[in-house]
């Protein structure tokens, strides 16, 4: 990283997300809606936080893991938080979420995810977490998410027989 990039992901990595003042704070939130323990949806906000961090010094566009996509839509409802502090006071950009537009995209988000990874190694200097940001072909593969009320619906893993 430059000295400016480094003060930039400086920048970046001490933004809070948690408002002290809140009894349900956003990692609270996030690791409820994804049911996440609380230690992992941390571990997403610290990639989050990277991402937004690829997005702001690299001039192509930039493709989150998907659990990263979750940080990133949660953000997105604290208007004040993510339009205003983030994007308005600290980096300076407006930063815009752009969902996909169909199968027709998805070479193209394979591309872009395959050089996020490559520019998280270069620029952090290690590789990302796998349980965060999986490999290439099951980020592309698994896109198949509902939204379901625990409440009302038993959730159950599908297991998978070996041949």
């Amino acid at each position: 990283m430059t000295a400016e990039e480094k003060q930039l992901w400086q920048k970046i990595k001490n933004f809070e997300l948690d408002d002290p003042e809140s009894s349900f704070c956003f990692s609270e939130r996030l690791a409820r809606e994804n049911d996440w323990s609380i230690l992992y949806s941390l571990r997403a906000i610290i990639e989050y936080k990277r991402f937004l961090f690829l997005i702001c010094i690299s001039e192509n566009s930039q493709t989150p893991s998907d659990q990263v996509d979750q940080v990133w839509h949660l953000h997105l409802l604290y208007t004040q938080s993510y339009w205003v502090n983030f994007c308005g006071d600290l980096v300076k950009k407006e930063i815009h979420h752009g969902p996909t537009k169909g199968k027709e995209q998805r070479a193209l988000f394979k591309d872009l995810y395959s050089e996020t990874l490559k520019l998280y190694e270069r620029k952090f200097e290690k590789k990302p977490p796998s349980d965060i940001w999986p490999d290439v072909e099951t980020r592309i593969s698994e896109i198949h998410f509902t939204r379901v009320n625990r409440h009302k619906t038993w959730l159950l893993p599908k297991i998978r027989l070996k041949p």
